[in-house]
C-alpha cells in the first residue's frame, strides 16, 4: 500500500474515531442544543477542543483565549491546497456574511496544517483576500500538532517534500466553538452556507 493510501486510511480511521468521540459523549435528554444539532451525534464537552498556542497572521503568539472570544467557525488546512480548502473557506465566509446579516458576530478561524509554508506574511495575504475578519494561524510543527491533537482532527504532510507544490492530506471538518461551552457542533463540507449560518444563530441563541 503507498504511503499516500495509508495517510489516507488513517485520516479514514481518524474521522470514525471522532464520530465515535460524539456518540459515546452525547447525553440524551440533557443537551440544551438538541434542537440546533443537524444530525443525532452532538458535541461532547470536553472532548473535543483545547488550549493551543499559536502565531496569527501579524506573526503575534497567541493563544486559544485571544483568539476564541467570541462564537468562532475553526477550520484547519493550508493555503497551498489547491481546491477544497479554498472552497471550504469560501463556504465559511459567506456563513459569516449571512450571519451578520442576521445579526450575529461570529469569528472565522484558519489554522494551518503546512507551517513549511504558511508564514504570517502568506497567511495574512490569504485571509485578508477572503474576508476582512478571518485570523489566520500558524506556528511551529510540534504547536501545530498540538492543536491538531487537541481538536480530534487528522492531517498528514510529506517529511521531507523535494516538489514545492506537495500535498497535506487533512480533514475537513469545520468545528462550531463557543465562549463558554467551548466545542458544541462540526460541520460537513456539504453544508451550505445558509444552513450552516441558521445552525449557528440557534447555537448562539441557546447558549444565551
Amino acid at each position: 500500500m503507498s504511503p499516500r493510501r495509508i495517510a489516507l486510511a488513517s485520516g479514514s480511521a481518524l474521522a470514525i474515531l471522532l464520530v465515535g468521540i460524539f456518540a459515546v459523549t452525547q447525553q440524551r435528554g440533557n443537551d440544551p442544543f438538541a434542537d440546533c444539532r443537524q444530525s443525532v451525534i452532538a458535541g461532547g464537552a470536553g472532548a473535543i477542543g483545547g488550549a493551543f498556542t499559536l502565531v496569527d497572521e501579524n506573526g503575534t503568539a497567541v493563544t486559544d483565549r485571544d483568539v476564541l472570544t467570541k462564537p468562532s467557525l475553526v477550520y484547519f488546512g493550508y493555503t497551498f491546497c489547491p481546491d477544497i480548502c479554498p472552497a471550504d473557506m469560501g463556504r465559511n465566509v459567506a456563513a459569516i456574511d449571512v450571519l451578520d446579516e442576521m445579526g450575529y458576530d461570529v469569528t472565522p478561524v484558519f489554522i494551518s496544517v503546512d507551517p513549511r509554508r504558511d508564514t504570517p506574511e502568506v497567511l495574512k495575504e490569504w485571509t485578508d483576500y477572503l474576508h476582512p475578519r478571518l485570523i489566520g494561524l500558524t506556528g511551529t510543527p510540534e504547536q501545530i500538532r498540538a492543536a491538531a491533537n487537541a481538536y480530534k482532527t487528522y492531517y498528514k504532510a510529506p517529511e521531507n517534500p523535494e516538489d514545492e507544490y506537495y500535498l497535506v492530506d487533512h480533514m475537513t471538518q469545520t468545528y462550531l466553538m463557543l465562549p463558554a461551552q467551548g466545542f458544541v457542533e462540526f460541520f460537513s463540507r456539504e453544508t451550505s452556507p445558509e444552513a450552516m449560518a441558521e445552525s449557528v444563530a440557534c447555537f448562539v441563541d441557546k447558549a444565551g
